[in-house]
Order: C-alpha cells, then sequence, then structure tokens
C-alpha cells in the first residue's frame, strides 16, 4: 500500500481528457430539444453560451479545489476534505454503483448502435460488441496511463478535426433555406427547463479531469489551464455547430430533426454527410469511453486507500503502475449493467446525484475559504464570490426543476445515494482505527 501512482500526465493528456469527455454526441441531437422550445436563432445560442458560461463556473471551483488539493480522486476528496469521510464516501459508492458505470455501459451500447449503421446488428450482436469495447479500453488503460492518455488524445483531434468540417461545410453553405419560421408558437417554463438541462448535461463530465489529479505533472498549473481552455474549446465548438445548423436548416426542421447533425450534414454534403456523422459521433463515444477508464476508476482507488472500499481497489500493479483492479472492477460491474438492461434508466437517475455533488463541491469551496483560510491556493477562482453563487443558484434551480418535472427520476437518484449510509458504517467498523483517522484528518492519497 506505500506505492502511489506516478505523474505522466502533461498539459496536452489533461486538456485531452476535458474536451474529449465533454463533447460527446449531444452536439448532434440536444439542438433538437432547444429548438422545440425557443423560436429564434438568437435565443437559442444565447441558451448554449448561458449552459457555457455556468459549466464554465463550475469549472473554475474544479479549478481552484484541484490546484489547492492535487490528490488522485479529484472530486472524492474534495468532497471528503468538506464534509468528512461520510461525504466522500457517498460520492464514491454512487459513482462505482450507477454513475460511471452505468454511463460506461450506455456509451458501449450507443457505440454498437452507430456501428450498426454499417455492419447490420442484431440485439444480442449489439450486446456482445458493447462488452467487446468495454473489455478494450479497460485493457488499454489497465495496461498503463501512458496508453490511455494516447488514446484519448488521438480521438480527441480526431473528433475536433470532425466537427470542424462539419461545421466548416455548414457555415460556406450556399444552397436554398427554408425561411426561419418559429418553431414554437408559444413560450413555455417547462420547455425551456428541459432546453437549458439539455444543453447544461452536453457541457457535462468536465470534473472528469480531477479524478487524475494525482497523476498530472504541476497540478498546480496543468489543471488550472486544461479546464479553462478545455471549456473554452468546447463552448467555442457548440457555438459554432449551432451556427452552422441554423444556417442549413430552419429552426422547425431542427424541431422535427432527431439527428440534426445528419440532417444538416446530409443537406451539405449528401449521403456522405450522413455517413460522416455517424463516424464522427463514433469517434466521440470512443473518446468518452476511454476517458471514462483513464480517470473514474481513480475514485474507488482513493476511496480504498482511505479504507472506505475494498482493500484490492486501492492497489497498483507493479507493473503497469496503475490501479489496475478498480479499472477492472469498473469493467466488469459496467457489462452486469449493460446485461440487465438497467444502464439507460440508471444513468438518467444518476444525473440528478451528480448534480447534488456539483453543488455540494462549490458549496464547500465557500466553506473551506472560511474554515481554511490557511491553505495554499495556487489559482482563486475567477469572481468569487459572485460566480460560485451564480452556479448554485443554477444547481438549485436544475435539481428543483427535477424534482417537480421529473419527481420519480430525482427520489430514485436521491434513493441510490441513501443507500450507501449503511453501507459507509460498515465500513467505518471495519476499517483500522488508524485508517479512519487519517481521512478525517484529511490524508491525501
Amino acid at each position: 500500500m506505500n506505492q502511489e501512482l506516478q505523474r505522466k500526465l502533461g498539459f496536452p493528456d489533461a486538456l485531452a481528457i476535458v474536451v474529449g469527455m465533454i463533447i460527446g454526441g449531444g452536439i448532434f441531437v440536444v439542438p433538437n430539444l432547444v429548438a422545440r422550445s425557443l423560436a429564434s436563432g438568437s435565443a437559442i445560442l444565447a441558451l448554449w453560451m448561458l449552459a457555457g458560461v455556468v459549466s464554465f463556473f463550475g469549472a473554475l471551483a474544479c479549478a481552484e479545489l484541484g490546484a489547492a488539493i492535487p490528490a488522485t480522486g479529484g472530486q472524492y476528496v474534495f468532497l471528503r476534505e468538506m464534509y468528512g469521510p461520510v461525504g466522500g464516501f457517498l460520492f464514491g459508492w454512487t459513482m462505482f454503483m450507477v454513475g460511471r458505470t452505468a454511463q460506461v455501459s450506455w456509451l458501449a451500447v450507443t457505440l454498437a448502435f452507430y456501428v450498426s449503421y454499417f455492419i447490420p446488428l442484431g440485439p444480442w450482436e449489439s450486446k456482445l460488441l458493447g462488452i467487446g469495447v468495454i473489455a478494450v479500453f479497460a485493457a488499454v488503460n489497465y495496461r498503463g496511463v501512458s496508453a490511455g492518455a494516447l488514446v484519448q488524445k488521438s480521438f480527441t483531434l480526431a473528433k475536433i478535426a470532425g466537427l470542424l468540417i462539419i461545421i466548416g461545410s455548414g457555415l460556406l453553405y450556399r444552397g436554398h433555406v427554408a425561411a426561419q419560421a418559429p418553431a414554437a408558437t408559444h413560450f413555455s417554463l417547462g420547455q425551456f427547463g428541459v432546453a437549458a438541462i439539455a444543453c447544461l448535461l452536453a457541457y457535462d463530465s468536465w470534473v472528469s479531469v480531477s479524478f487524475v489529479a494525482g497523476e498530472i505533472k504541476n497540478p498546480q498549473r496543468n489543471i488550472v489551464l486544461a479546464l479553462a481552455f478545455g471549456l473554452a474549446i468546447c463552448m467555442a465548438i457548440y457555438m459554432l455547430a449551432n451556427a452552422a445548423y441554423l444556417h442549413v436548416l430552419s429552426i422547425p426542421e431542427i424541431a422535427a430533426s432527431d439527428h440534426v447533425g445528419a440532417s444538416a450534414a446530409e443537406r451539405v454534403l449528401g449521403p456522405a454527410g450522413g455517413t460522416l456523422v455517424s463516424v464522427i459521433i463514433l469517434i466521440s463515444i470512443i473518446g468518452t469511453l476511454n476517458g471514462s477508464f483513464l480517470t473514474s476508476p481513480r475514485i474507488y482507488f482513493a476511496q480504498a486507500r482511505d479504507g472506505l472500499f475494498f482493500r484490492r481497489f486501492g492497489e497498483i500493479h507493479p507493473r503497469f503502475r496503475t490501479p489496475a483492479f478498480a479499472i477492472a472492477a469498473q469493467a466488469i460491474w459496467s457489462v452486469v449493467l449493460l446485461l440487465s438492461g438497467t444502464y439507460e434508466s440508471l444513468t438518467d437517475y444518476a444525473m440528478f446525484a451528480m448534480w447534488i455533488s456539483y453543488g455540494l463541491m462549490v458549496l464547500g469551496l465557500m466553506i473551506l475559504r472560511r474554515t481554511r483560510p490557511e491553505m495554499v491556493r495556487p489559482y482563486r477562482m475567477w469572481g468569487y464570490p459572485v460566480t460560485p453563487i451564480l452556479f448554485l443558484a443554477v444547481a438549485a434551480w436544475f435539481l428543483a426543476n427535477t424534482l417537480i418535472t421529473r419527481p420519480g427520476p430525482a427520489l430514485v437518484g436521491l434513493g441510490l445515494i441513501a443507500t450507501g449510509i449503511p453501507v459507509y458504517f460498515v465500513w467505518r467498523k471495519s476499517a483500522q482505527p488508524v485508517e479512519l483517522a487519517q481521512v478525517a484528518g484529511g490524508h491525501e492519497n
């Protein structure tokens, strides 16, 4: 247990994690939900910008915490420092049981769906392909953080290049565009809430880089820069993509299309456009799937090092220097969720739990500013205290809106967190006293 993970990730690796984890398939489908609620192109672009700014505020908070506490496990460690062992444990428990593992299952199944665009697959063939890709990316990251980082950089660059082709061809399109008649005949606060939440979820996963903070070189500098530049790149790509869609398609057409990216690309590039979009979505999913194995297992690793999870999760492979068992366990549980067919609903439930953790993290930053003023903070959140308060206001609205409009998933999300409470007390009883003392005292991994 005296082994530590090595700092092998540089700024390009951290940046690829931020961009690669954020940009998935959302930019190809979410514009449909937005166009159903908003009646003008300027309003659509403004909402995407607003969601990006809110996410940027959250990333700034994560940057301050990541620079001050550059430990493996990231957000788990932040919540442990802020709310004690129980706060960190409930976060790690939720992420392993549903948050990140269900996401992996959903990504694997979605990848199989887009592969079927080229090769017809039956239901069991799709599941077998999903299991196969989970195994492949678990193996890549099992064998070394450098290998996982190389895959992450390669696929992040590929997805950006593909998106820029679609954006450039769309903005330069000179064909006929239908009149920009409004898609929505009246403003509905409920519909606006759905659109806003969809945009926020399209920017999600910026926190993932904090999970590998203990393996990033010069974390006080590189975590801050990766989050700042990463969010800026994603905001620019999302804004340009929406501008391209609005240039090629009318708002009613965007609202009527379940695959906006493919519809725009097919109009500009012909049948090859749909193929191009499917390839880019596949690349995007692969980047996010690989990033999930590169980052999330570090949560369970840090938790096990604190004596609050199975000890084997805290082991480092003697040759590959990775949290190998944690990576393998995430793969196995993701496959179980995939085969059970519960991954889609669990992903839905987990989003509510994730936003609770985001709100608690930003609130905790403000608490730490008061309770631990002596803490060395190489970077201090820009705009404090206005920016964290604005983020907290949006997080509170997100959670309240979900409770009101979708009480089922919200309550199940709370229930998933609550299941960890009795488990925590079981682990606390079995943990060695010295381990508990280290956790309570803020022992870093």
